[in-house]
């Protein structure tokens, strides 16, 4: 059932359509696969409409350019179609489907084909935003041919030089009536970017809102320049020995010959200006440390905060906090640890890592577990269900190489053993996962009761400001608003100086204060300059 009406002002989080326009070869699909790549990791469900897919469903044999002459009358109804059927499917997809953002990948290179768009988003109360890529250099637009347009379904039976001959003919037909955006007069209305000949220049022209704003902000740091991006753990660490999450341990032995191993390995690559990153934990700096290679620190990079599970097994876990063991198995990407955060959380911590990756060219990323898979399931198009399940084992090193329309993975064991960290996505029967299910609803209904009581008691009792205490229900995440009491998270050491600061004020307990200050909402925790 359909969520809005046409009529009235426009809602300020209406679903929107970004409109691709531009000559065939010029990127657009490109843009559009790794622009929503890049949405759905981020959590904006958008989904792309390739009209020239619903030509080749419409038209099962592609004959010859002669379809997509601009005086083929029959072929202009046909192109029509194709592109109202698609809009069809884009308004399902957004009032019905729960998306937010659907990608017209079509050439759309006319004022009158742009004006249809227009007048069917305006009916529907979906906002517009265009992204047209403009490219004048011979050289890209021929590669581009030859690494995507020849593999089409539409010369699967074409020798390379005639597939060639064919397409660039195609080109010639759309460039006869290729009317370019203009954002200083007819089109200064519209909201829309132009990318010019593969990001050395953007022209960005009315943008609406904050989603408009994070669209124009990653189209401006992608780029195509041939590089390759590895991701590895830490070497094995003490914890890792011991089963523990979390913490800040040093490496195993292993580990350790790990660390030498991977210095050979990058010694082999033989890439040039290789730049290496680590999170601000032990484990990553000394993996990095054996690299003799300069490397940075970003605190973005360190592993998902455990809360007060921090340090501990899963048995442990399982036996101190029974309801949160399972609450993670119910959903692991949403759950939050208590005082933690959630695999959700950790995505938008790594964003401005991501945003740094696809501007650089060769780097090496030695992270943790959870960063990993988050990382790695931007690269790979991976949902949000799968993510926290990748399989990111110790002591193995995922080169990626991004291609045309994705990203090609290697996975190079370095031979050195490791314990597996790797847990598998629980399977329970049917009926006795509904029945868990309702068991935690009811527990959580309990709990919210108790709590509701326990306020009204209290405002009998105290004043408005005693409620404000440390046994308010605190909002964990989007599946659980209110779980168990938040309980006091134990505090991470981050520095050889903090430990000795720690190991002297439990030496003397006479010189502590007898109440330390709180530390703000917000307010940063000094230390040591870092990446964020």
């Amino acid at each position: 059932m359909p969520f809005r009406k046409a009529c009235g002002p426009q809602l300020t989080n209406s679903p929107t359509v970004i409109v691709m326009v531009g000559l065939p070869a010029r990127g657009k699909t490109y843009i559009s696969k790794k622009l929503t790549r890049y949405l759905n990791w981020i959590g904006v469900p958008t989904k792309v409409f390739n009209v020239g897919e619903y030509r080749r469903e419409a038209v099962k044999h592609y004959s010859s350019y002669d379809f997509f002459r601009p005086d083929n009358e029959e072929a202009m109804k046909v192109r029509k179609q194709c592109a109202l059927h698609a809009l069809r499917d884009v308004k399902l997809y957004l009032s019905e489907e729960g998306g937010q953002i659907a990608v017209f990948d079509a050439t759309n290179t006319t004022r009158d084909r742009r004006a249809m768009i227009l007048h069917f988003a305006k009916e529907n109360g979906f906002k517009v935003f265009f992204i047209e890529s403009i490219c004048n250099d011979p050289n890209v637009v021929a590669t581009n041919i030859m690494e995507v347009k020849l593999s089409s379904p539409d010369y699967r039976d074409c020798n390379s030089a005639d597939a060639m001959d064919d397409f660039m003919k195609r080109i010639s037909c759309y460039q006869s009536s290729y009317q370019p955006l203009d954002p200083d007069n007819s089109d200064k209305e519209l909201s829309l970017i132009k990318v010019i000949d593969v990001g050395r220049r953007y022209l960005v022209n009315k943008v609406q809102d904050h989603i408009q704003s994070r669209i124009v902000y990653y189209l401006m740091n992608i780029h195509v320049q041939p590089r390759t991006i590895y991701l590895c753990r830490h070497g094995e660490s003490e914890f890792n020995l011991k089963g523990k999450i979390g913490g800040d341990s040093g490496l195993s032995s292993r580990g350790k010959k790990f660390s030498i191993a991977l210095k050979r390995f990058v010694q082999e690559q033989n890439l040039k200006d290789l730049k290496v990153w680590t999170s601000q934990l032990k484990r990553t700096i000394q993996t990095a440390e054996a690299l003799d290679l300069p490397y940075e620190q970003w605190k973005a990079l360190n592993e998902i905060d455990a809360g007060v599970c921090e340090e501990l097994t899963y048995d442990e876990i399982k036996e101190k906090h029974p309801e949160e063991f399972a609450l993670r198995d119910q959903d692991k990407y949403y759950y939050r640890y208590p005082s933690g955060e959630s695999y959700q959380d950790l995505v938008q911590r790594l964003e401005p890592v991501i945003m740094e990756l696809e501007r650089q060219e060769n780097v090496l990323v030695v992270c943790h577990q959870a960063v990993m898979r988050c990382l790695l399931a931007y690269f790979l198009d991976k949902s949000a269900e799968e993510m926290p399940y990748l399989k990111c084992p110790l002591h193995t090193v995922l080169k990626l190489t991004p291609v045309a329309y994705g990203c090609r993975v290697e996975s190079i064991f370095l031979n050195i053993e490791a314990v597996n960290t790797h847990r598998d996505k629980p399977e329970f029967p049917g009926p006795f996962r509904r029945c868990v299910f309702k068991l935690m609803r009811m527990m959580r209904t309990m709990k919210q009761t108790r709590a509701a009581l326990y306020f009204c008691q209290k405002e009998d009792q105290t004043s408005v400001d005693a409620k404000k205490g440390p046994n308010a229900l605190m909002r964990r995440n989007s599946v659980t608003p209110l779980a168990s009491p938040e309980p006091t998270k134990k505090p991470r050491i981050n520095s050889f100086e903090e430990h000795v600061a720690a190991a002297a004020s439990a030496a003397h307990p006479t010189c502590m204060p007898q109440e330390a200050p709180a530390q703000l909402p917000g307010q940063p925790v000094l230390g040591k300059a870092c990446l964020t």
